[in-house]
């Protein structure tokens, strides 16, 4: 579908008039990360919605617009495009990253704001956040991350997955690993993934990157739901909570106790029971 000036893949569950739940996915995943939701938000008398963020899957790989500023519009323009005028949002990682920043951005259009292994933006901005601090930084480089990313099939893609999510986990499955491999293998997806890392951190020394952060101290307004993994692997559950400034409305703060840095894939079944939950007293 067509939004904010490009072409957006969604997998879509349950009905068009039912309340709408749009789910963004993190990296390095694609829509396919939500299957274990999907079906079960739907059942549950929703319109269950997974999007292509910009620069993945079957979304178009523009050469630039990853930006907060533009994917909050994305999110916006799709919520629209699917003839809803608000939804409940649910991101996790850098797609929680965005969904932060829309329910700030393009606040009438997000109704409740779902965050999974993903503190508020300014929290993530703070020393410490970050445990892949490392890994951010060589994502910093120019063409060496994408050369790697490429390589051996994707095998690196498989490597992080494992080294993110809880030790001895069975997560990635075979499945999942081939999956976000080849997914990842399509030029210029893994340059434009990549370049949602690159303006978090190159932007804290330009006017975008502070606008951004004046942008982001204003309160958010909706009911908030921050889900993290006690076992996450690349960024640190401890003193994510989201300080009161930076909220209006209500939050509710879980931490699943053996889950890593993909809890809607690694536990699915206690992530839906406590999304459910949460969906029910909004």
């Amino acid at each position: 579908m067509a939004a904010n000036g490009a072409r957006f893949h969604v997998a879509e569950c349950g009905a068009a008039d039912d309340p709408l739940v749009l789910f963004l996915h993190g990296f390095p995943e694609f829509w396919w990360a939500w299957r274990h939701q999907l079906p079960v938000v739907a059942a549950a008398g929703y319109r269950a919605v997974a999007m292509d963020l910009r620069g993945y899957g079957a979304s178009d790989k523009t050469p630039r617009g990853y930006d907060p500023f533009t994917v909050s519009a994305d999110v916006s323009g799709v919520i629209r495009s699917l003839g809803a005028t608000d939804a409940v949002v649910v991101g996790h990682g850098w797609g929680g990253f965005v969904a932060w920043s829309a329910a700030v951005l393009a606040s009438k259009q997000v109704r409740a704001l779902a965050a999974v292994s993903a503190p508020h933006p300014l929290q993530l901005m703070r020393s410490g956040q970050l445990r892949s601090v490392a890994q951010v930084g060589w994502f910093q480089l120019p063409i060496l991350p994408e050369r790697r990313l490429l390589a051996h099939d994707g095998i690196h893609i498989e490597q992080l997955l494992r080294s993110w999510s809880a030790p001895g986990g069975a997560f990635p499955d075979a499945e999942a690993s081939r999956r976000y491999r080849a997914a990842l293998q399509v030029w210029p997806a893994p340059h434009c993934a990549l370049e949602y890392h690159r303006w978090f951190v190159r932007s804290r020394l330009r006017s975008d990157g502070r606008r951004y952060s004046a942008r982001m101290r204003s309160p958010v307004e909706v009911p908030v739901l921050q889900v993290h993994g006690a076992l996450d692997g690349a960024v640190s559950p401890a003193s994510s909570t989201t300080p009161a400034e930076l909220l209006a409305g209500p939050l509710q703060y879980e931490v699943l106790t053996t889950a890593g840095h993909f809890p809607h894939e690694e536990t699915p079944d206690l992530f839906n029971e406590l999304l459910l939950e949460w969906l029910q007293t909004l």
